[in-house]
């Protein structure tokens, strides 16, 4: 049976993602597909799988992602798959209408999501910074009314949140990308991950746009952490914080490493494992702080030095676990997903 090459069209503009991914099959010849009765990863990858068979075969299909699609999920299904050998996907684009990607990732509203269970809220901001992260290519339309200084800044920030995807205008007709390595279900392209990783080389820089790496050995002290959050990250006071995530812990939960995660005015923490993981699988993922920080004209040296004083004292970590556990915890409980007693 022929194989199917996949192109994935994603995007947080419904209408100028369609409108891309139905020029982009014209163009290439792929047979689109685009319509789901139950749009999620799973519900996607079977349905292109299932039209490998016809009409797809030994043409290539693109595919228009709906926005509530995880982007992570539906390349592991795709990708990831091998009750799929017939499905090869070949490129993730992004379709990034420049007129709104500041707005996009700063987004407040939620989306609703597919899931075994049967509907969750994701975050708006967190699934545009995905498709962003995620994406081999990045399409950037409606640029042209756009300032020349400012258009310069929404390209070096999307650069700088995908490093390693292609990066270009939108003119003419759309073409194909090159064909290149498939995707593996074992992503390391978004900015965050890459700064970790020692690894951050973006594309493109603006003045305005920066990133850098937190490191601290000391849980925080989660009332002075929200504190810190709310009075003065939210408000500004170190420029604007569009993206940061990585690894963090908290001095109430000082035995569990979760992954902290924020796009515009959303920030989740997500409990990953405990420190008694003895399993071979596990890896150290965090001894205390190990965050990455993506934004528009940011203070360095004052967020670090802020972060710094929302971790615990010479004194407060002398007094040890008996005594953080007494501190005020203003952050939701988390449940380990292997134990749902866990806190």
């Amino acid at each position: 049976m022929d194989t199917v090459n996949v192109i994935a069209v994603v995007g947080a503009c419904a209408r100028e993602r369609a409108r891309y991914a139905k020029q982009l099959a014209e163009t290439s010849g792929h047979v689109p597909i685009a319509s789901f009765l139950r749009p999620d990863a799973t519900e996607v990858a079977q349905e292109v799988a299932a039209r490998a068979r016809w009409p797809c075969a030994g043409r290539g299909a693109v595919v228009d992602v709906p926005e509530q699609v995880s982007v992570t999920e539906l390349i592991g299904a795709l990708a990831g798959d091998p009750a799929l050998p017939t499905v090869r996907l070949d490129a993730v684009i992004c379709v990034v209408d420049a007129t709104h990607l500041l707005t996009d990732l700063g987004s407040d509203d939620y989306v609703s999501q597919p899931n075994e269970s049967g509907q969750t809220l994701m975050a708006r901001a967190l699934l545009t910074a995905a498709h962003l992260e995620f994406a081999s290519h990045l399409v950037i339309v409606n640029w042209e009314p756009i300032a020349t200084a400012e258009l310069a800044t929404l390209l070096a920030l999307a650069s700088h949140l995908s490093p390693r995807a292609v990066l270009r205008l939108h003119h003419g007709a759309p073409q194909a990308p090159a064909p290149t390595a498939a995707y593996t279900a074992d992503q390391d392209r978004p900015g965050w991950v890459c700064l970790l990783n020692g690894e951050f080389e973006p594309h493109m820089t603006d003045l305005r746009v920066s990133a850098f790496r937190y490191e601290n050995f000391r849980p925080f002290h989660p009332e002075r952490l929200q504190l810190l959050l709310d009075e003065r990250v939210e408000l500004g006071d170190f420029g604007t914080l569009v993206r940061s995530a990585g690894f963090c812990r908290l001095a109430t939960r000082p035995d569990i490493v979760a992954q902290w995660e924020q796009a515009g005015h959303m920030l989740s923490f997500t409990p990953l494992r405990r420190d008694d993981d003895n399993s071979e699988d596990a890896e150290l993922l965090a001894l205390g702080q190990d965050i990455a920080f993506i934004g528009l004209d940011l203070d360095h040296d004052g967020l670090t030095a802020a972060l710094d004083d929302a971790t615990l004292t010479d004194e407060e970590l002398a007094a040890g676990p008996s005594a953080w556990a007494r501190f005020p915890d203003p952050f939701p409980a988390w449940h380990l997903a292997q134990n749902p007693t866990d806190q």
